[in-house]
């Protein structure tokens, strides 16, 4: 008999919820027109999109113009900070930004790209825990800053910046503050004037909603330039049909997460816990990545030394447990994390790390399986690996 399934990489992406898929069908076969046309069926499908729009807006804190939709959260990235870099730029505002060490890729390859162009970029370290500090911020700014770039929650580790305090940094600098805020969805209430932000990124995928629709809060009054030509939707910020469907998704299941986020954090925050109280009383040489609670309520990086985290991911694979060893935009990549390696790791404890992010479909149940697997797991490994029989002999010695 296959083993039971338990999906713990909820962080890479989730299944679409019965209730979005539902109010979804409706723009796939009776509503499908071309919102820009300007017929009833056209008009139809502009509502469903009118109506998305007023709720996400509703739902952030926001103005219904203020909401620009995408392709998800890696244009909503690129499109606030290379849109805002380039406005700012041509305005002689100045052309430095600051970014983390720890940002996604989506933001730390749009700052390099910009590099290209004659942007200056700063990139601002972080402590042990993920933690950028205000007065590294603080000290990093220049007369020449014109934004500034700090994801809300790290997807790898969970760690949940300060972002209100970094934003209110900005604000007394009169610099833009954009924040990738795709984790934090779900997990806490996101207010974007009580964030402090100017622009705010966001992609349904990761609260159940469908892949391929994101969002962009950009404040009214920001400069922005579009990465997308071709037609005057979105308020010619991004061109190109607009994916209904996939809008009003993204709609429903902000709607949903907002709605369920009390019990739905409190019952991931219980079984977080237990997953890393079982884990460090039952394994040896384990260590906890992140903010111990200034962290995702879903999230569990650990590091497990002397062996690596691909061989754990394969045989929890074999018992039907689904996890990550790192960010899934970068699977399949041979070098560590880099943001294990900005916490100060080794490569090595880097390369021993298992990210289990949990979903509200998990049980405790599920957890108490996992904690029954896995420590016989490392120690199977740990039985081949001749860093541990190093260790081992060493310890002999001693």
């Amino acid at each position: 008999m296959a083993p039971e399934t338990i999906y713990l990489d909820h962080a890479a992406t989730t299944a679409t919820d019965p209730r979005v898929v539902e109010a979804m069908l409706p723009y796939f076969n009776t509503a499908y027109g071309n919102p820009s046309s300007i017929y009833r069926l056209g008009r139809a499908a502009l509502e469903g999109v009118d109506e998305a729009r007023e709720t996400v807006a509703g739902l952030l804190g926001a103005k219904r113009k203020e909401i620009v939709f995408t392709s998800g959260g890696s244009e909503a990235d690129n499109l606030a900070i290379k849109g805002v870099a380039f406005a700012q730029r041509d305005a002689g505002k100045g052309n430095h930004i600051i970014t983390s060490a720890i940002e996604h890729h989506a933001v730390l390859h749009a700052v390099e790209y910009l590099e290209r162009f004659g942007f200056e970029i700063t990139i601002l370290p972080v402590d042990s825990t993920g933690l950028v500090a205000v007065a590294d911020l603080q000290a990093a700014l220049r007369p020449t800053t014109v934004l500034v770039s700090i994801m809300a929650a790290n997807n790898e580790i969970g760690t949940i910046q300060p972002i209100t305090e970094l934003g209110a940094v900005c604000r007394e600098h009169d610099v833009l503050f954009h924040t990738d805020a795709v984790q934090l969805i779900g997990a806490q209430p996101i207010k974007v004037k009580e964030l402090n932000v100017d622009l705010l990124s966001l992609t349904a995928h990761k609260f159940y909603g469908p892949k391929g629709v994101g969002a962009l809060y950009m404040r009214r009054g920001v400069p922005l330039l579009p990465l997308i030509n071709g037609g005057s939707q979105e308020r010619r910020l991004r061109a190109g049909t607009e994916n209904v469907p996939g809008i009003v998704g993204l709609a429903k299941a902000l709607q949903l997460a907002v709605d369920e986020l009390p019990q739905s954090s409190n019952q991931l925050t219980s079984l977080r816990d237990r997953l890393i109280s079982g884990i460090e009383a039952a394994i040896p040489h384990v260590y906890l990545n992140g903010h111990r609670t200034q962290r995702l309520p879903n999230n569990v990086n650990m590091s497990f030394d002397f062996i690596e985290g691909e061989s754990m991911l394969l045989l929890l694979d074999q018992q039907g447990i689904y996890a990550s060893s790192g960010s899934a935009c970068t699977s399949g990549s041979l070098d560590p994390s880099h943001v294990l390696m900005a916490l100060g790791l080794s490569a090595e404890r880097a390369h021993g790390s298992l990210r289990m992010t949990l979903g509200r479909e998990n049980t405790v149940e599920q957890i108490e399986r996992v904690l029954e697997l896995l420590p016989p797991i490392v120690e199977r490994l740990r039985a081949v690996s001749p860093m541990y029989r190093h260790f081992l002999a060493e310890q002999t010695v001693y």
